[in-house]
């Protein structure tokens, strides 16, 4: 897997597992979208969808802004950019660990999981390409509900109008980063004190999985 440097991550947190990340971006797909323009930094957050490659590469992201955004007028084609993608995250107290009860020295933290994404993007008006993006995107995200709206639910002459008020890009990935902080820097018995607590305030088995890895949840 490529890696870059675009958060600091301790090898503890470190997270390479491809299928991990790509499972995480698909949960967690609202992304925010970093460039820097010649008017300063620019964040976009947006839906995207990570693509895999056809050779066994890392792929691609993909997904829209609105045409009346100036982020793709202001963007050369192969401009750098990092995508963010953040899951789950908590506040630790110091008062879940057992070891605070036995020696006192423990401090508050954040337990949180994220996923860069960096690559060279490039605009798409193509009419065609982009009503392909959006009938993906849409399915994505209605794939699980009893009555799904599919684009074809919509009038025609509708959907041609806003097809023709966005533009897609695609972003080639060059780079990912996987931290995932959850207690790993803990003892055994320090991370159980944690995945305890975040079940005790109703965070999901996932959640609680990433927040406090290889606690028994």
């Amino acid at each position: 897997m490529v890696e870059g440097s675009s958060v600091y991550v301790p090898e503890h947190f470190r997270e390479t597992r491809i299928d991990v990340l790509r499972a995480f971006v698909e949960r967690y797909p609202l992304g925010t979208l970093v460039a820097g323009t010649a008017h300063g930094i620019d964040a976009n957050h947006i839906p995207m969808q990570w693509l895999p490659g056809s050779d066994g590469g890392p792929g691609l992201l993909r997904g829209h802004v609105a045409r009346a955004n100036p982020l793709w007028r202001q963007l050369p084609a192969g401009a750098p950019v990092l995508a963010i993608f953040i899951g789950p995250d908590q506040y630790v107290s110091p008062s879940w660990y057992p070891s605070k009860r036995e020696h006192g020295r423990a401090v508050p933290t954040w337990n949180y999981a994220t996923v860069h994404i960096q690559g060279l993007i490039r605009f798409i008006e193509d009419a065609s390409w982009l009503r392909e993006q959006i009938e993906s995107l849409t399915d994505d995200h209605e794939r699980e509900r009893i009555h799904r709206w599919r684009i074809s639910d919509a009038p025609e002459d509708y959907i041609a109008g806003m097809v023709r008020a966005i533009v897609g890009f695609e972003i080639p990935v060059s780079s990912i980063v996987g931290k995932f902080k959850g207690s790993q820097n803990r003892s055994a018995a320090d991370r159980a004190g944690v995945a305890e607590a975040l079940r005790a305030a109703g965070l999901p088995p996932q959640d609680v999985a990433q927040l406090a890895p290889g606690s028994g949840s």
